[in-house]
């Protein structure tokens, strides 16, 4: 257990910090099941909408530092694939 006043207000913040990040990974989580959801029903114009609403909130959690940078790209990249495989 902490028991220096700084150790203290680190755990605080700590605790702060993981609520807020966890709340942040789960939204993105949420836009990125409703790209899922689409492609799997088939219809890319939807996929493509979700595709677009999900992009910007996936690169907010890189510069929020819930996500590492190329695993965004990397998430990206592959939903992007396969929104695009869909009209083929």
């Amino acid at each position: 257990m902490a028991n220096t006043p700084q150790a203290k207000k680190r755990a605080r913040q700590n605790e702060r910090r993981f609520a807020v990040n966890k709340a942040r990974r789960s939204r993105i989580r949420t836009y990125l099941r409703k790209v899922e959801e689409a492609i799997a029903s088939g219809d890319q114009t939807a996929a493509a909408d979700a595709l677009k609403v999900a992009q910007p909130e996936l690169m907010r959690g890189v510069t929020k530092g819930v996500f590492h940078k190329n695993t965004a790209s990397r998430k990206m990249s592959r939903l992007a694939s396969r929104v695009k495989a869909m009209g083929a």
